[in-house]
Order: structure tokens, then C-alpha cells, then sequence
């Protein structure tokens, strides 16, 4: 039986060293060794976001980050560097991940609209947590990429999975 991930968010200023460290290990291990995809990261981006971090027994295994309007779109707030680590990825983690992203969003920023550039692969994904395509696919970083917007008026929750 597995432990049940624990998500939280923090500011940037409220995470320890040791937790941006594990953050940006996930992500480096997920976006850079495993999908092959050299990029800068480091966008100086985190530094005004809100970091969701998903913890089992101490680990993050799982991490989004949450953007305020104007810093990645101009009309809209954003969820980015959605991932969870590949060996916990069959416990279907990502939904649960998406789900909390979400509703901090709308805690935080209220009536809101968010965007995420998704993984084309991953559409279905995104489509049952009611995103909607926003304009057509696009290379990013060599990996295929489509805008998807949520309208958090309409949202609610996806239904439970075993």
C-alpha cells in the first residue's frame, strides 16, 4: 500500500533549499535527461510564481508551478513545469497534481482564466480537467505543444480513479 502524496504550495521565498533543490532535480530529471530536451529552465520565472509540491515520506515526486497574469500570458494566469517523477507516474499522481493546481489557482487568483502549454500527447489528458485547445499546435523545444485554456467558472473536479 502506498502513502498518500501530500500537496502544498509555498512562494519562492518560503521554500527551503533543500525543497528548490528536489525541484529542480525533478524537473531536470523529467524535462531535460528523460525527454532529451536541452532548455533553459531557469527562466526567472520561479522567483514570482507559487511552486505546488506534491511529498511522499519526504520526496517530492511531483511539482507544478503557478504564474500570475502578464508573466507567461498576457490575459491569462498559467500552471507550468507540470511533472511527476516517471517511477510514480502509474498512480495516476498527475491528475491529483492537476486537480490541487487548479484549485490554488482559483484560491489565489480568483474568477481567473488559466493556460498551460501542454504536451500534445498529453491533450486528453488536459481535456479531462476541461481545458480547451487555444490555437494550433506549435514546436517547443523540439517536443509538439498546443495552448489549452481552462475557465475556472466552469471547472470542477474530475471524478475519482483507483
Amino acid at each position: 500500500m502506498h502513502v498518500m502524496v501530500e500537496f502544498f504550495y509555498k512562494k519562492f521565498n518560503e521554500l527551503t533549499t533543500a525543497e528548490l533543490h528536489d525541484i529542480f532535480a525533478l524537473r531536470a530529471e523529467v524535462f531535460v535527461v528523460e525527454q532529451d530536451c536541452v532548455y533553459q529552465d531557469i527562466d526567472g520565472k520561479d522567483q514570482a510564481s507559487i511552486h505546488v509540491l506534491g511529498a511522499e515520506e519526504g520526496k517530492i515526486i511531483a511539482y507544478s508551478r503557478i504564474l500570475e497574469r502578464g508573466l507567461s500570458y498576457k490575459e491569462h494566469n498559467a500552471i507550468g513545469r507540470i511533472v511527476v517523477s516517471e517511477a510514480f507516474r502509474s498512480r495516476k499522481i498527475g491528475h491529483e497534481l492537476v486537480a490541487f493546481s487548479i484549485e490554488a489557482t482559483k484560491k489565489i487568483y480568483p474568477k481567473t482564466t488559466i493556460k498551460i502549454s501542454a504536451q500534445a500527447h498529453l491533450k486528453i489528458f488536459y481535456e479531462e480537467h476541461k481545458f480547451q485547445i487555444d490555437g494550433q499546435p506549435y514546436l517547443e523545444d523540439g517536443i509538439p505543444h498546443v495552448g489549452m485554456v481552462l475557465f475556472c467558472l466552469l471547472y470542477t473536479s474530475p471524478s475519482p480513479r483507483d
